[in-house]
């Protein structure tokens, strides 16, 4: 530690050291400090690769900051008008000294800065820039993330990927339904049906052809089994996951409509609680089946493919009443025991499992 000496004189004429403590030294510290500041970087807000790069976007076009965007626009078309390679020529008054390339390299300066400064959120970040510029990665973030963002509106997005999704919809119901129906006409029964009706209504008789209109017993069996087709479409009501599609059905049209839905809903709900809770109505068919639904925790669809008999059995039985609904459920999973007990393929499997299967199974009854 450095120390101070001061000479003292005494009236013996001789002189002593005498130490008076130690002295801060400050001074050195404030001399290296002003040594290393003078070799950091000066912080810039002009960084190649960003905007404009070294260049200041107001400078290249001739602007103030304070310009407004038909000032930027003004300044832009004026520069453009010089520099474009489709419009420079060597030689121009004003543009001497200029080559084709140089020329080139400054009307795609011009054109970044007016990109930079015509967007409100594009100059605002630029200009944030300019007056941060210690703030090195924001802006970095800031720019890219324009870049490379898409310059695409995304509600267009979101209604594209919709009618997408609506268009998908219908062509799978569509072939679904189709696949229904082709496998309505293999099945005896409707087939049977549908020719009676066919030939009610004429569609069957067949007339002697002769001449070049006589047709092949192929074609008249061709037009038969499209007549059997059609008179299966039309006359048996497919419900459930292989119905006839529905334009309404599909998402585009259930989003249109989700207010006037929503609206009969709340009126719905409104009424059945104004019908059944407060004046104490009784339940008519629809609401009973209605509640058995819900129990059931079955979809509209769903419940409307269980044909009419065993509809009409969950309305004999009182399904709708809490209580009857847990017994017939009870019922059902005691039938479903029994069933999978006494099922042959049920008694091989329980068979393997004993005597190859994994042997986590530790009691097995045939």
């Amino acid at each position: 530690m450095a120390t101070s000496m001061v000479r003292s004189h005494g009236g013996g004429g001789g002189g002593f050291a005498r130490c008076v403590g130690p002295v801060s030294p400050w001074w050195r510290v404030a001399v290296l400090l002003l040594l290393s500041a003078s070799f950091l970087p000066t912080v810039t807000a002009l960084v190649e690769g960003l905007y404009c790069g070294t260049d200041v976007c107001y400078d290249v076009l001739g602007v103030t900051r304070e310009a407004s965007k038909a000032e930027i626009a003004r300044a832009y078309r004026q520069l453009a008008r010089l520099y474009h390679p489709d419009r420079f020529r060597v030689g121009e008054p004003g543009l001497e000294g200029e080559t084709q390339e140089s020329a080139h390299k400054k009307f795609l300066l011009v054109a970044t800065a007016y990109e930079t400064l015509k967007d409100e959120d594009t100059r605002r970040d630029y200009d944030y820039m300019l007056d941060h510029p210690e703030e090195y990665y924001q802006h970095y973030y800031a720019y890219y993330r324009r870049q490379l963002t898409p310059k695409v509106d995304v509600r267009i997005v979101i209604l594209v990927t919709i009618c997408a999704i609506s268009i998908f919809q219908y062509y799978s119901w569509h072939s679904s339904y189709n696949d229904a129906i082709n496998y309505l006409v293999t099945v005896p029964k409707y087939r049977i049906q549908a020719t009676e009706i066919a030939k009610q209504q004429g569609l069957l008789n067949r007339t002697k052809e002769k001449g070049k209109n006589r047709r092949s017993k192929e074609e008249i069996r061709e037009q038969e089994e499209e007549v059997i087709r059609d008179i299966i479409k039309n006359k048996i009501d497919i419900k459930g996951g292989y119905q006839k599609p529905n334009l309404s059905d599909i998402l585009l049209c259930q989003i249109v409509l989700f207010p006037y839905y929503l609206t009969n809903y709340v009126a719905w709900y409104v009424s059945w609680i104004y019908r059944f809770t407060i004046c104490r109505e009784e339940y008519g068919d629809e609401e009973k089946l209605y509640i058995i639904r819900r129990y059931m925790k079955m979809s509209q669809s769903q419940f409307d493919s269980l044909d009419e008999n065993t509809r009409k059995s969950f309305l004999e039985k009182r399904l709708w009443l809490k209580e009857n609904y847990e017994v017939y459920k009870k019922d059902q999973e005691e039938e479903m025991k029994v069933k999978m007990a006494t099922d042959p393929r049920m008694k091989r499997y329980r068979r393997w499992m004993k005597n190859e299967g994994p042997g986590r199974l530790t009691f097995i009854d045939d």
